[in-house]
Parts: structure tokens; sequence; C-alpha cells
């Protein structure tokens, strides 16, 4: 079966980092573009990161550039988001999500929280 189950989200200060995990399996994750989303209460979902399936391209919100990065291990079958320079307005769920044409899978999310 397919899953894509996130982790590393939790709370943190502002000026600080963290780095979020998504684990894919069930499907050919190599072949997939893989994005990372984040939706706050009461807004709608937006998309943060975007990586290509090898690796070579990427695309960020503006937002978050230069803060940022995302990452995959084709290998491990994970992709990665380090968050740096973390703002209060940063706090929301993050989702990862495949996408290979039309066929998209969403993984159920982890909370982040910017807080002193």
């Amino acid at each position: 079966q397919v899953q894509l189950v996130e982790s590393g989200g939790g709370l943190v200060q502002p000026g600080g980092s963290l780095r979020l995990s998504c684990a894919a399996s069930g499907f050919t994750f190599s072949s997939y573009a893989m994005s990372w989303y984040r939706q706050a209460p009461g807004k709608e979902r937006e998309l943060v990161a975007a990586l290509s399936s090898a690796g070579g391209s990427t695309n960020y919100a503006d937002s978050v550039k230069g803060r940022f990065t995302i990452s995959r291990d084709n290998p491990k079958n994970t992709v990665y988001l380090q968050m740096s320079s973390l703002k209060p307005e940063d706090t929301a769920v993050y989702y990862c999500k495949a996408r290979w044409g039309t066929v998209g899978y969403w993984g159920q999310g982890t909370q982040v929280t910017v807080s002193s």
C-alpha cells in the first residue's frame, strides 16, 4: 500500500531550526516529483517547496526562499525539508506530496509550531 509518513515536527523558538522527513513506500519513489505544502488554521494549503524526481530542479515559495531547503535521498525513499530562521508565521501543518503526471499521493501531515 502507498504510504507517505511525515515526521520531525514540533515546537521550536523563533529563529530556530527544524528538519522534516517524509518516508515513502508502496510506489516507485524515484519516478515521482516531491513537494512540501503547509496549511495554517483558516487558510488555504500552500506550496512551500518542490523537487524534481532526480533532485536537479527546485522551486520555493517566496516566503521561505533562503531559509528552507528541500532535498531527497532516493535510495532511502525519503524527502526532507530543512527549515532555518523560523518565524511564527511558519506555524502550520506540513504535508508531503508525491506526484507523477496526474497521479498524486499525500501524507497525513506533521505540526510545526514556532513560538517563544
